[in-house]
């Protein structure tokens, strides 16, 4: 609720408080927003490496209380924030000062660095609660992330839909106090169930572990690895159970990196690794492609909150009497449309899908990454087919140049909205428990952070194709694509390009995934859930 009360409606407050253009206000968004999904690396840095996964929770909430603490103030505080000005163009409005500046993206960005330490660890204090080893726990386990972004989105529903609309009606200083309110009574909760939780012990940096393996190979790059894998350098295994940790089996995959664990004269610990420490490292390196083709389905996430809001603000949301729809509270759609499609896809498809393929999770987790990444691209098609139909009655009616309101209802976005949520429910949920999933026991807060990275740097990629098409549409004296009057911009090009550019996506997913290969799992809890699968359907065939 916190998080989304804020960046649901953060380029309307930074166009009509802050008087910035839309291009200008769309970029602060993304990047604003991109921080926040990257700052969780070094969340899971200091959790898995130095504070451990809870304290660092406890210490980032603080934190990121304070940012909405301050943030609040700077809305609130008429010292704080420009004058109003109702001047169409913005031009002739005054700018905040570099002080009012400062404090607002100051606030911002300190919440940042509590969401660093927040995102990363909260889920996978949840996951942790569950043990790999039971079976029940395990069938628990899987579908604790289908619930997991099911209880978010209740909380980012009511930050698109109430907090929006008071932020818009009533006043930002109590569209603001609220989620501060909500995020200091969330931690309280959180607090208070501490003599329950399963606590992991922090087990040293994984950078550290993951740099010793890549120079060790290096180091040994002309070493022969032996066919053997019983002659590489494994620790005993008792040095793992002492310390709860678990042993890895060699794998052939990235056969280079072996090279760190071929014994040689030296034992420093850079140039020579356990078998376990150069599995964990493939596996994190074997994600990284994964990763990669979730970047731009990332990208199209961030339209949500700029250019999709903007298009709203030129629609007519007009709705019985004086109420008018706020444009930020159309992301609510997107939530809805979530919270039905992981209901339905958890209590019937997962299960129609478990007696057809025998897999515990009903499909695997990379083909329903994909299924969202093919979503992605139906959203960006039905989104320029629905900006060239608004550019169409825009010119009928002879308002493209003053800007006037479009006679179209707001309600014509609501697809683009709907199959964003749907997509979510595929690609984001599955993509959370693949990055945690995957991760090696000792790293899962570093690849639940993959999982914040992509959203990071796709909201990077946004301010940089936003900024990059805007600039060379311009040229040769052509008006652009994306104006801040956007009855004479072209956003129908723009999401074509997006279009296109899902498409080559899939297909580079499709290529990354066929040459994947998932980690074997610590227990033989999966194996034993496969096997109850198999024996219920050869009880359904006997009866």
């Amino acid at each position: 609720m916190a998080y989304y009360g804020i960046s649901s409606n953060l380029v309307l407050y930074l166009t009509k408080k802050l008087h910035q253009g839309t291009v200008t206000s769309a970029n602060n968004v993304t990047n604003w927003v991109g921080t926040i999904w990257m700052t969780p690396i070094l969340g899971a840095y200091v959790a898995d490496a130095h504070l451990g996964r809870y304290w660092t929770f406890v210490f980032a909430g603080a934190i990121y209380l304070m940012g909405m603490s301050v943030l609040t103030l700077s809305v609130s505080l008429p010292a704080l924030k420009p004058p109003p000005c109702s001047d169409p163009n913005l031009d002739n409005c005054k700018k905040a000062s570099t002080l009012q500046l400062a404090i607002f993206y100051g606030a911002l960005y300190i919440l940042a660095i509590g969401t660093g330490g927040t995102k990363p660890n909260i889920s996978t204090i949840g996951a942790d609660q569950f043990d790999d080893f039971d079976p029940k726990e395990k069938s628990h386990k899987i579908s604790f992330f289908n619930w997991w972004m099911f209880s978010i989105f209740f909380g980012t529903l009511f930050a698109n839909t109430v907090l929006v609309y008071i932020q818009d009606n009533v006043g930002w200083a109590l569209g603001y106090g609220l989620p501060t309110l909500g995020l200091a009574i969330s931690i309280s909760i959180f607090l208070a169930g501490t003599p329950f939780y399963r606590h992991r012990l922090p087990t040293g940096s994984p950078f550290t572990r993951m740099a010793r393996v890549i120079v060790a190979a290096i180091w040994k790059w002309r070493v022969p690895v032996p066919s053997d894998p019983k002659e590489l350098y494994e620790l005993d295994l008792n040095e793992y159970a002492g310390k709860g940790k678990y042993r890895i089996d060699a794998t052939p995959t990235l056969r280079f990196l072996s090279k760190a664990s071929v014994k040689t004269n030296s034992i420093s610990p850079w140039k020579l690794c356990s078998v376990t420490q150069v599995e964990e490292t493939k596996q994190m390196l074997r994600m990284i492609p994964i990763l990669v083709a979730t970047f731009i389905p990332s990208c199209m996430i961030a339209q949500v909150n700029t250019l999709f809001v903007k298009q709203g603000t030129t629609l007519d949301r007009q709705m019985g009497g004086n109420f008018k729809i706020p444009p930020a509270s159309l992301a609510g759609f997107v939530t809805l449309s979530m919270l039905v499609c992981v209901v339905l896809y958890d209590r019937f498809f997962v299960p129609i899908a478990q007696r057809l393929t025998k897999n515990p999770r009903g499909i695997t987790l990379l083909q329903r990454m994909g299924i969202g990444i093919v979503i992605h691209i139906i959203i960006m098609t039905i989104a320029s087919f629905t900006e060239r139909w608004r550019l169409q009655v825009a010119r009928e009616h002879g308002i493209t140049e003053g800007g006037q309101q479009v006679p179209m209802t707001i309600f014509v976005l609501l697809p683009q909205f709907i199959l964003m949520g749907a997509a979510d429910a595929f690609l984001e949920v599955a993509k959370l428990e693949f990055f945690y999933d995957q991760a090696p026991e000792n790293m899962k807060s570093l690849g639940t952070s993959y999982s914040t990275t992509t959203l990071g740097l796709g909201n990077f990629i946004s301010s940089f194709l936003l900024s990059t098409v805007s600039r060379l549409t311009k040229r040769d004296g052509h008006k652009g694509w994306i104006l801040n009057n956007l009855n004479t911009s072209h956003l129908d090009y723009y999401y074509a390009f997006f279009a296109v550019l899902n498409a080559l996506n899939l297909i580079f997913f499709l290529v990354v995934t066929r040459f994947y290969e998932y980690r074997a799992e610590v227990s033989d809890s999966m194996t034993v859930l496969k096997e109850e699968l198999r024996g219920d359907t050869r009880d359904g065939i006997l009866s």
